[in-house]
């Protein structure tokens, strides 16, 4: 069932019921005590200035210090109990948001940009976690009008019926005056995102970029983005402007008439002097609930605009389902494909037997890239089938699937942290590290396999990148290990100590290696040629050597 942008706020809220209903309880409490400073002062007037009672006045000045303890004490335990709410439900929903992201049945047909989910659960993550924090402000605002409205019932039916009677048809026009500015926000926001996925997008091809002269294309693409971004910003804050100001003017219309009135029945003698010092107090502090509405509204709004970003990412359909088969444990790796299509592929039909090394050389990238997802389930094909010891994948669970096959992709990105950090994802990161030619690679660097790296590898050239990525692969000893292109920025003499390397690390496991690379070709037990979609001939890397078409693709 798909969640709406009013169900994730629902479970954000129910999931910190405890601190949201404390933090409600604590600042109504101190609303209700803040309205109560001016009938207390009308009190001390009526009693004790005007009674001349000193002893009366000591009194009432006592009662109107331990109001402003309890108020104090109200208020900083209920903003705690508030901002705790808060942040513990965005952390909530950022947890939900990379769970979905890193689901391993992926997101089928997502064009949303990399820096746009970052966005998204971020940023949107904190507006609808922020309303945890506002709602018990909203509900203090309210206990003050409640107080304010009791007590000017005590002293004047009238003003009390106004107050009651007056505050619906407020709170109902600061929710249409919100409407507005929730469109405009949702629009902020998304612009906002894209312009952030753009520039994530643009950074990380930063090199790619310089090289092939297309930085003044990247800039204006960005600058167009980023005004995009700007002008919806814009519009946003000015419907925010407008929706406070709008509020503001309806709050001092409303307490002016609340004055007026009060100022009326004074005149007349309805009321006491210290009951209209009262009630001008409380029709000026009237100014803190509806200032409380405005921005409750205000944030309320774009809570709402953000849960509907965060329920699109939520509700994303997965790119493959889910499975009840059970590859067999251990693994033999019998990989075969069974008139295989999906995108560029037709009919393909090949196998891998344990423990083989295959190559496959496809003539069209496209081939190859739908291939990889075949054979790691991060799709299913539209016709045919992949198996790994006669279990057709596409009945088992992609995350099971990848626990027996792993596919190490040709832009496999690194982590921050250290060389070492991120190799060392299983039993045999030591041979891993040598095979893949990572020892050269650490003893250029000044701390050795201890040497930090950036985010996704920048402070390493792209063949230490690939080395290391390599490695990575390896250090996993996966059943079936798929590695596309993995040495393409690797000299001549680094790669042929790979292949070799390669060769004896995972001999008796099944590895396919999708490259045009002569060096691993010629390391492997058999070769694949895929030509346009389809397999074109098989056999060793010498053999194959003889074909016009397969010395195009490798040897050109």
């Amino acid at each position: 069932m798909s969640t709406t942008g009013r169900q994730v706020l629902r479970r954000s809220i129910a999931g910190q019921r405890r601190s949201v209903v404390l933090a409600a309880l604590l600042t109504a409490g101190h609303q209700g005590g803040e309205a109560l400073v001016p009938v207390v002062i009308g009190v001390v007037i009526d009693q004790a200035v005007a009674g001349r009672s000193a002893g009366t006045l000591v009194l009432w000045l006592v009662v109107l210090g331990v109001l402003f303890a309890a108020l104090s004490t109200s208020y900083r335990l209920g903003a705690r109990f508030g901002e705790r709410a808060a942040e513990r439900a965005a952390h909530d929903l950022r947890l939900d948001v990379g769970r979905r992201v890193l689901h391993p049945g992926g997101v089928a047909g997502s064009g949303t940009l990399a820096g746009e989910l970052v966005n998204i659960g971020t940023s949107d993550a904190k507006r609808v976690g922020t309303v945890n924090g506002v709602l018990p402000f909203g509900v203090a605002g309210l206990a003050g009008l409640l107080v304010s409205a009791v007590a000017l019932l005590t002293m004047s039916l009238p003003l009390g019926l106004l107050v009651l009677l007056g505050t619906p048809p407020m709170l109902y026009l600061a929710h249409l005056i919100g409407k507005p500015l929730e469109r405009r926000s949702e629009a902020e926001q998304e612009r906002s995102a894209f312009a952030s996925g753009v520039a994530t997008d643009l950074v990380a091809g930063l090199r790619v970029l310089k090289g092939i002269g297309a930085e003044r294309a990247a800039v204006d693409r960005y600058r167009r983005t980023s005004q995009d971004s700007l002008r919806a910003t814009l519009r946003a804050a000015r419907a925010q402007a407008w929706h406070n100001g709008a509020l503001l003017a309806l709050t001092g219309i409303f307490i002016a008439v609340v004055a007026l009135v009060g100022g009326t029945l004074a005149a007349a003698g309805d009321i006491s002097v210290g009951d209209l010092v009262a009630a001008v107090g409380l029709a000026q502090y009237l100014i803190t609930p509806f200032t409380i509405f405005s921005w409750v509204n205000g944030e309320l709004a774009q809570g709402r605009a953000s849960a509907a970003r965060v329920a699109d990412v939520l509700n994303a359909a997965p790119a493959v389902g889910g499975g009840d088969a059970v590859l067999p444990v251990p693994a033999a790796g019998h990989v075969k494909l069974s008139a295989l299509n999906r995108g560029a592929l037709r009919d393909v039909g090949f196998e891998a037997r344990p423990g083989e090394l295959l190559g496959v050389v496809a003539t069209d990238p496209a081939a190859a890239t739908d291939l990889l997802d075949c054979l790691g389930r991060a799709a299913d094909p539209a016709g045919g089938s992949v198996s790994v010891d006669s279990v057709d994948l596409s009945t088992v669970d992609p995350s099971r699937v990848r626990e027996v096959v792993l596919v190490a992709a040709h832009d496999a990105d690194l982590f921050a942290g250290t060389v070492a950090d991120n190799i060392e994802t299983g039993p045999k990161t030591a041979e891993a590290i040598t095979a893949a030619a990572v020892d050269e690679v650490a003893s250029a660097l000044p701390d050795g396999v201890a040497t930090a790296v950036t985010e996704r590898g920048r402070s390493l050239s792209g063949g230490q990148r690939q080395r290391v990525a390599l490695a990575r692969a390896l250090a996993a000893d996966a059943p079936v290990l798929v590695l596309h292109d993995p040495t393409t920025a690797v000299d001549t003499v680094t790669e042929a100590r790979i292949a070799a390397g390669l060769a004896a690390l995972r001999r008796g496991r099944t590895t396919i290696l999708v490259t045009t690379s002569p060096a691993l070709l010629a390391a492997t037990d058999r070769v694949v040629l895929l030509d346009d979609g389809r397999v074109a001939g098989e056999g060793s890397h010498a053999e194959l050597t003889a074909r016009p078409d397969y010395r195009a693709a490798v040897l050109s």
